[in-house]
C-alpha cells in the first residue's frame, strides 16, 4: 500500500516537468507560501534532512514531508492532483498556470497493515 499516489493529470504534468527539468523531488509544504501544497523541485535544489520523512515516489520522483507533519498525516494516503491557477510558491509547475494540490483519504485497517515503510530524509538525492 502506497502512502502517496498521483492522479493521471498529475502524472502527465510530472512527466512534462521531468522532460523540461530532469529528475524531480517533491516535498509536502507545511505552511509556507501555498499553505500545505506539494512543492516540486529539480532533484538537488531542495535539501532534505533528518527532520524529513520519505513517503514514497510518484512517477519515479521521491516524495518527502516533515516528520512533525507526518505525525498528523500518517493515517492517510496522499493523493497528488493538479488544478488550474497559479500558486505563490517556488514549485516548478507555477509558471505553467497550474499547481499541484494534495487530497487525502484515511487508510482502512487492512491498508494500514500493508503500508510501505518510510525512510529518514537525510539520505538526500
Amino acid at each position: 500500500m502506497k502512502r502517496v499516489v498521483a492522479t493521471d493529470a498529475a502524472m502527465d504534468l510530472i512527466h512534462q516537468l521531468i522532460a523540461a527539468n530532469g529528475p524531480l523531488l517533491f516535498h509536502q509544504s507545511g505552511g509556507c507560501c501555498d499553505g500545505s501544497s506539494p512543492m516540486c523541485f529539480q532533484l538537488g535544489e531542495f535539501k532534505t534532512g533528518s527532520s524529513d520523512v520519505w513517503m514514497g515516489e510518484i512517477a519515479g520522483c521521491p516524495f518527502y514531508m516533515s516528520r512533525d507533519q507526518f505525525e498528523y498525516w500518517k493515517h492517510t494516503q496522499l493523493i497528488i492532483d493538479v488544478t488550474r491557477g497559479r500558486g505563490s510558491s517556488f514549485s516548478l509547475e507555477i509558471p505553467l498556470g497550474v499547481r499541484f494540490l494534495t487530497r487525502s483519504r484515511v487508510f482502512t485497517d487492512e491498508e494500514a497493515r500493508q503500508l510501505e515503510d518510510t525512510k529518514d530524509g537525510h539520505q538526500n538525492n
